[in-house]
């Protein structure tokens, strides 16, 4: 029991983590009708800069203060020069220049970081253990990625439905030409919006570079995940988002934790370890199926 509560937790520190990532980018396929492959890079810029910057002065803090704006600016700049030209394109247009930019990210943190991972350490003042129910310490760093990825869910719900700002990014998504009609400036509400989806990009990297590597390619494997959590939440949609990221986290945390386990009834060991780490590793993509099998546009569509 305490080992499934413990899951549960890890599943849930998963899910908030896809969440940063997928709430940038549901925000930029939903209001910008814009499918870019390099929101991953993004991620991956971001840990680099944070581990670089925290490396340099010792300070996670600092580390982080400077690669949020930092790798904002960089997808605004990304978004002036190069996306911007392929808003009016196809998605199949959208997806190989975005592609491109994977490619380009991935070689100029080679270049200027070198092959060779980089670590990010934990700071010390959440290295330690809660103990969220006796006898169940949790790591603090982990229950820290938990309570922030809940923090931006509040911050982004208050910001989409409670400002004139979130009025414009919602009026963009249902139509923007009418939106532009009546003097709203379409190019910087991208522009700044596209800067938000980086930054959320760049606070996930950051949160999970003390727990998984920070290496060149670290953007590829989680973008597969967040592109999931989009289709299950549906497209435009924050709360899709972050109902679809922690359904994904769970599911895939906990098929990964107790699978296994379960087919050791039926099978012997070793044919119970294939095929349930096989199954584990499918499981996102079944709910996903069987989701888009009852709501093709996904749990909470953006425009329903």
């Amino acid at each position: 029991m305490l080992l499934l509560f413990e899951q549960v937790l890890n599943g849930l520190q998963l899910g908030v983590t896809l969440f940063l990532l997928a709430a940038g980018l549901t925000l930029v396929l939903g209001i910008m009708d814009m499918v870019n492959l390099a929101h991953g890079s993004l991620y991956m810029v971001g840990a680099f800069l944070a581990a670089t910057v925290a490396g340099w002065t010792g300070s996670f803090i600092v580390g982080l203060l400077v690669a949020l704006p930092a790798t904002a600016v960089i997808g605004m700049l990304v978004e002036m020069t190069a996306l911007r030209r392929l808003y009016e394109r196809s998605h199949l247009d959208q997806v190989l220049a975005t592609f491109g930019l994977i490619l380009f990210f991935n070689e100029l943190v080679r270049i200027i970081w070198g092959p060779r991972p980089l670590f990010l350490d934990t700071p010390s003042w959440l290295s330690g253990a809660v103990e969220i129910i006796p006898g169940v310490p949790y790591p603090a760093y982990r229950l820290a990625i938990i309570l922030v990825g809940l923090a931006v869910g509040i911050f982004l719900y208050v910001l989409t439905a409670k400002t004139r700002v979130g009025m414009l990014i919602r009026a963009g998504a249902s139509n923007r030409e009418m939106v532009g009609a009546l003097g709203v400036n379409i190019k910087l509400l991208y522009t700044l919006v596209f800067g938000l989806g980086a930054l959320l990009a760049a606070l996930a990297g950051v949160m999970a570079g003390p727990i998984y590597a920070v290496e060149v390619g670290m953007g590829e494997d989680i973008l597969i995940a967040t592109f999931v959590v989009i289709i299950i939440g549906g497209i435009g949609s924050i709360r899709g988002a972050l109902v679809g990221a922690l359904l994904v986290g769970m599911v895939d945390t906990l098929g990964r934790a107790f699978l296994p386990t379960l087919f050791r009834f039926v099978m012997d060991p070793s044919s119970a370890d294939g095929v349930g780490a096989s199954l584990a590793s499918m499981a996102i993509y079944i709910v996903m199926a069987g989701v888009l099998v009852w709501r093709p546009r996904g749990l909470f569509p953006a425009h329903a």
